[in-house]
């Protein structure tokens, strides 16, 4: 392994995230309205960074008079990490004008790339896991994290494919990925599912191999069912559905291991009214309570107690 100093280091940039250890959700326009309106009792909101890289607009008018009242996550999807090319300069830099102006708790991105030449591809498509991608992939989230000069978080992708190239387990490719960068996991618990099932491997055993202690976030999401050219099952990410249970029993063995970690409720199709979603987030509060209060009674037993 490397001993390659990581930028966060060099810049001295605090490697810590504050969004609040409760539920999140996805801030959507159709419930912009209902939440300025009633205010609801949610930990925070997530929002993705490109749809505000404007310069005004009804968008900035109403993140700007929630974010007065919550804490704020950012999400990327186009910084296209994992590309086989330098990153986009103007894209970067209109993401720092962005955080900048909200100054979020966290910012995350993907493992993933969407970008060739000039081509621009609506989606985060998977990387081989190898020593070339490796070093690529460090230089790029070294760059980004100077650049805005705070840690970013990296989220774990959904896959359906995988590369003959790989020489690298995905989990222990992003445990070296943190090592290298400092930055932090974004655990998305429905991709390790997803991806889990549609390779035939122990979604528990993948979540256990993970780098836990860097983990600033976790997102839950819903899926859907298909199948591949040779009919086998294929779960698809879609953010369009709730929560399977099978995800919300992994969520809760994670954060068995975690303990509560800020939690976020993904939902970007079929979006359904705004009780329903705050009631969705209602139930990962619920598993976040009961974790704080494992964590606590595990605290005040003697060690042979906790390990028996």
């Amino acid at each position: 392994m490397s001993n390659r100093p990581n930028a966060l280091m060099q810049t001295g940039v605090a490697p810590s995230h504050t969004l609040p250890t409760r539920a999140g959700v996805g801030l959507k326009p159709e419930h912009f309205q209902e939440i300025l309106a009633t205010q609801p009792d949610i930990g925070f909101f997530e929002v993705h960074a490109e749809n505000y890289m404007v310069a005004g607009g009804p968008f900035h008018h109403y993140l700007t008079r929630i974010r007065e009242r919550y804490a704020l996550s950012m999400h990327g999807v186009g910084l296209s990490i994992g590309a086989d090319a330098p990153l986009d300069l103007d894209h970067l830099n209109a993401l720092r004008q962005v955080l900048d102006r909200y100054q979020p708790q966290s910012f995350s991105e993907h493992l993933a790339w969407s970008t060739h030449g000039p081509t621009f591809l609506n989606d985060l498509l998977p990387l081989p896991y190898n020593t070339a991608t490796l070093q690529r992939v460090c230089d790029h989230i070294d760059q980004v994290q100077t650049y805005l000069r705070r840690r970013m978080l990296l989220e774990n992708p959904a896959t359906y494919v995988e590369f003959a190239a790989s020489t690298w387990s995905e989990a222990t490719f992003l445990s070296e990925v943190v090592r290298r960068t400092g930055c932090g996991l974004l655990l998305d618990v429905n991709n390790v599912f997803v991806s889990s099932v549609n390779h035939q491997r122990d979604a528990q055993a993948v979540i256990r191999a993970l780098p836990l202690a860097q983990v600033g976030e976790i997102h839950l999401a819903g899926f859907a069912r298909a199948q591949d050219g040779h009919g086998d099952l294929l779960l698809i990410d879609s953010h369009g559905a709730p929560v399977a249970q099978a995800v919300w029993e992994l969520y809760a063995v994670t954060l068995g291991l975690t303990g509560p970690v800020a939690t976020l409720l993904e939902r970007d199709n079929d979006i359904p009214a705004w009780p329903v979603l705050l009631a969705e987030a209602g139930l990962a509060e619920k598993q976040l309570c009961e974790a704080t209060g494992q964590r606590q009674k595990n605290r005040q037993r003697s060690p042979e107690e906790v390990h028996a």
